[in-house]
């Protein structure tokens, strides 16, 4: 199937490691240009190396107010035309109630809701009919997942935000949506369980008996962001080899 991805412009956020890497890849697999950012300069040239000319990049936080139109206005800037984003970013310390400080929920507030909220918004601004913004959230929008109190805390905040903002966007043709990753083998988890025995543990609870790949996530969010899915909006997507059992 043609994704319609040809020239298309994207960008991702948190797309230098990980599931918004994934994506990118995919992305550029199929056609697409992207920008992509991340906090570490080192990780930016990584990055931009393996994607080749169809990728520009930046070091960037999504805390900082400025990151926002500047990832926008470097693929403006590159290629003349913006088509969407995912905004993926780095998932705050892992901690239990009530371990974490003020200090863990504030900067945590600032990167990962208000800072997807500023990148989303900015992003929008440069979109016409046909664009698509995504959010990487978890499946703790609809479950507590153990070890990540600020996590599970701030996510289904931003799912519902984004309900909010499919339907304020969708009569200009825009789409919204929200994926749930479940446990999928990217560096976060394997730092957050490195032990590989309790893995194959998480695993027995996962009916596909088996963690991800990044890749399979990757193939997910690059579909919804091209014109194939044009028809899906407002909705939260779990990509968790059906381990989420609510509807």
């Amino acid at each position: 199937m043609d994704l319609g991805l040809d020239g298309r412009v994207y960008v991702v956020t948190g797309g230098t490691k990980g599931l918004g890497r994934a994506t990118a890849d995919a992305l550029v697999a199929d056609g697409a240009r992207v920008v992509v950012s991340s906090r570490s300069q080192e990780s930016v040239d990584a990055a931009l190396a393996a994607l080749g000319d169809n990728a520009r990049g930046l070091a960037a936080d999504n805390a900082d107010p400025a990151t926002a139109e500047r990832v926008a206005q470097l693929a403006l800037d590159t290629w003349g035309r913006l088509d969407g984003a995912l905004i993926s970013v780095g998932g705050p310390p892992g901690t239990n109630p009530p371990n974490a400080t003020d200090a863990q929920w504030r900067e945590a507030f600032e990167s990962v809701m208000l800072g997807a909220i500023r990148v989303a918004r900015t992003i929008v601004s440069h979109l016409e009919d046909g664009g698509a913004v995504g959010l990487v959230l978890s499946t703790s929008v609809k479950q507590p997942v153990a070890g990540i109190e600020i996590s599970s805390g701030l996510r289904p905040g931003l799912a519902m935000w984004a309900k909010h903002l499919a339907d304020e966007i969708g009569p200009r043709g825009i789409r919204v949506f929200s994926l749930l990753p479940g446990r999928i083998l990217t560096d976060r988890i394997t730092s957050l369980t490195p032990d590989a025995e309790a893995r194959a543990r998480m695993s027995e609870n996962i009916p596909l008996r088996r963690m991800g790949d990044p890749e399979e996530f990757g193939r997910v969010g690059a579909f919804l962001l091209s014109p194939a899915a044009s028809y899906v909006t407002g909705v939260v997507v779990p990509v968790d080899g059906g381990a989420l059992r609510s509807l």
